[in-house]
């Protein structure tokens, strides 16, 4: 494969321009991947088409079809979800560049039936045995990526939200109650999160180690010598490093311990739309991807249910006295009636058995006001 500046390539100045128009509200994050896609794509035509000077000469095959698969051959293979984006980014360009380059073939060069479907994301909190040990052997060892982790797994943070703690992120909410306050995340949300004692103490040891670091102090809970994300691949290596201490998967990344802390949450009692909040989700469909139902769940709750049918409408209760005779007990049985019509109508679903009922209801009532009219002979 040919290697050269990807800058040198004719089209980056444009491809780049196209980037930084469309860019201009959005995080550095995202325009850093879609600099990465223009890299990647620039990098495919320098060794396989370097004919390739202009826009007007990008064609679907080879070029954009060949590039697909280019990236699906990779070894190690291309994760589906990091292959989606890459496609998504490209084609985001190409439609930017159709408009302000007056091409229009280019916005038809990758369609949307080339994006496979999404994977299933499925839930991914560490085994218990896993967890014990690790938990375990963070604390052995009580340094500063062990207090890090450990405040991970009992907090839900991602890893970057942890980074950007402020020195004063624990705060007292009452007599022995207290809450970490995590800044504006992934989802431009903020959060108070409840914590106890224990948590209480990590903080406190994460404030001792950064009183030793030798860096001028500045509003940080953890030290940047070297920037924010030179910190996570530390903190990342730290973990890898521990795992193949402990002979375990060396797969583990620190994100399985915010699935992790979701599953206990929930398993401990507290609602969804409690979770929500504690994790920073908008979207519930999103917290249901951090959350574990396992057999024992199924199971547990199926019990519950059986034992305290809630969802069964309740039963009326028979007139403990006698009934009575003449209009009287006519207009008592009409009134039992429409007690247990207004129960049943609750418990349908549809909406046209529900108004039939209504309407029947509707009459009882003048049935029982006229009756009433009559003299009790």
């Amino acid at each position: 494969m040919i290697r050269f500046p990807v800058s040198d390539h004719p089209l980056a100045p444009v491809l780049s321009r196209a980037v930084d128009s469309f860019c201009a509200a959005l995080n550095p994050e995202t325009t850093r991947h879609y600099h990465g896609t223009v890299r990647n794509f620039l990098t495919y035509l320098a060794a396989h088409h370097p004919k390739i000077q202009r826009l007007d000469q990008l064609q679907r095959d080879p070029h954009i079809l060949g590039w697909m698969a280019h990236l699906r051959a990779r070894n190690p293979p291309l994760a589906t979800a990091s292959y989606i984006n890459l496609l998504i980014a490209l084609r985001s360009i190409l439609i930017e560049l159709a408009w302000t380059q007056q091409c229009p073939q280019l916005a038809r060069l990758l369609r949307r039936e080339d994006l496979p479907r999404a994977p299933q994301r499925l839930p991914r909190p560490l085994t218990a045995e896993h967890d014990q040990r690790l938990q375990q052997e963070f604390r052995r060892r009580n340094d500063l990526g062990g207090n890090v982790f450990l405040l991970l797994r009992h907090t839900g943070m991602r890893i970057g939200e942890c980074i950007d703690l402020s020195y004063d992120c624990l705060r007292s909410t009452g007599p022995n109650q207290w809450a970490i306050h995590v800044p504006l995340g992934k989802l431009k949300t903020e959060r108070m999160v409840p914590v106890d004692t224990f948590v209480r103490d990590l903080v406190w040891r994460l404030r001792f180690f950064r009183s030793l670091d030798p860096l001028p102090a500045n509003p940080w809970l953890l030290a940047r010598p070297r920037g924010k994300w030179a910190l996570v691949r530390r903190f990342r290596d730290y973990l890898h490093e521990v795992c193949f201490a402990l002979d375990l998967s060396t797969a583990i990344v620190p994100h399985q311990f915010r699935h992790t802390y979701a599953t206990e949450m929930l398993r401990s009692g507290v609602s969804f739309p409690v979770l929500m909040k504690l994790l920073g989700h908008v979207d519930p469909d999103m917290t249901m991807r951090y959350v574990q139902v396992a057999l024992t769940d199924l199971q547990r709750e199926f019990q519950i249910a059986r034992s305290h049918p809630r969802h069964l409408a309740p039963q009326p209760k028979l007139p403990s006295t006698p009934v009575r005779a003449g209009l009287a007990g006519i207009i008592d049985a009409l009134i039992a009636t429409q007690q247990i019509l207004q129960i049943f109508r609750r418990s349908l679903a549809q909406p046209n058995s529900r108004s039939r009922l209504d309407r029947l209801a509707n009459r009882l009532t003048k049935i029982l006001a006229e009756i009433k009219k009559l003299p009790n002979t």
